[in-house]
């Protein structure tokens, strides 16, 4: 149901190289995209009902109910009855079937663009420039200090040791995917003792990479929520796999090796190791 035409393409096959599809595979390709047409004449036409869209796509009424039951229990359609103007008839009211807001966030959504276009209207609405970059900047972190607020409790209720897997907890909840790797301390490797916070998804991947106060803000609502300065060596919005947050063991001194990782980003007063160090995230690191 997706429609990134460009985005979604899927490469062809090298000559000689495709592999035959089984009688299953064909049957299962076949209903989701007759499912998926479904769903789309939903989209186009508005609430129909089974009879409705019998018609439309050449289907059997007992087919398209098969597939609207599939819809429904994925959650991307639900039943309800037919909304009619003026006197309606006898008998009972015709059932007819929307998209969900799943179902429609199912097909492409424009949200990146408009919101790419609100920041860039932020920016220009006080001249552009250094002006510009600091309103974006302003906009991010009460952003991301709103969210922190609602992380908070958790936070306080973990303690200091268990506050990063707490607030990865609370990050996956909110669809980044994120996870805790523990860092070996300074006498078993030359890094320094704390963990690394990885963030597998990240929801604004491509917004942030129009404008990196996204990651800035969100690295310093970090350290806030996790009272030590920390340090982001990737981000996924500057092309590296996962978005990685140093953050030391409770009471550890900065280490240089920290400080000194490529790309890192220190927060919370520590300052960059030399003046050379870019302020956008940059290089990768090891994840499980």
């Amino acid at each position: 149901m997706r429609e990134h035409p460009a985005q979604d393409r899927v490469a062809e096959p090298a000559p000689g190289c495709a592999v035959p599809a089984t009688a299953t595979e064909v049957l299962l390709e076949g209903h989701r995209a007759t499912r998926d047409r479904v769903a789309r004449s939903i989209l186009d036409h508005g609430p129909s009902s089974a009879v409705d869209l019998s018609g439309r796509l050449g289907l059997t009424a007992a087919a398209v109910r098969r597939h609207l039951d599939s819809l429904a229990a994925a959650g991307l359609v639900e039943s309800r009855e037919q909304r009619v103007y003026g006197s309606r008839g006898r008998g009972r009211p015709a059932r007819v079937f929307g998209l969900t807001e799943s179902g429609r966030d199912a097909f492409y959504q424009a949200y990146d663009q408009l919101a790419a276009d609100a920041l860039r209207w932020i920016s220009e609405s006080v001249g552009g420039g250094t002006a510009g970059e600091e309103a974006v900047a302003a906009f991010a972190r009460a952003r991301f200090a709103k969210q922190g607020q609602k992380y908070r409790s958790s936070l306080e209720r973990a303690g200091s040791g268990g506050r990063a897997e707490a607030l990865a907890e609370a990050l996956s909840a909110d669809g980044y995917a994120a996870t805790v790797r523990r860092v070996p301390s300074a006498a078993a490797a030359k890094t320094p003792p704390g963990a690394q916070l990885c963030q597998h998804h990240c929801p604004v991947a491509h917004i942030a990479e129009q404008f990196p106060q996204l990651c800035e803000a969100e690295t310093e609502v970090f350290s806030q929520l996790l009272g030590t300065h920390v340090q982001r060596l990737a981000t996924i919005a500057h092309g590296d796999g996962v978005c990685t947050t140093y953050v030391p063991a409770s009471g550890a001194a900065p280490s240089s090796a920290a400080e000194r990782a490529p790309g890192a980003v220190p927060t919370a007063g520590t300052p960059p190791t030399s003046p050379n160090e870019s302020a956008r995230p940059r290089g990768g690191t090891s994840h499980d």
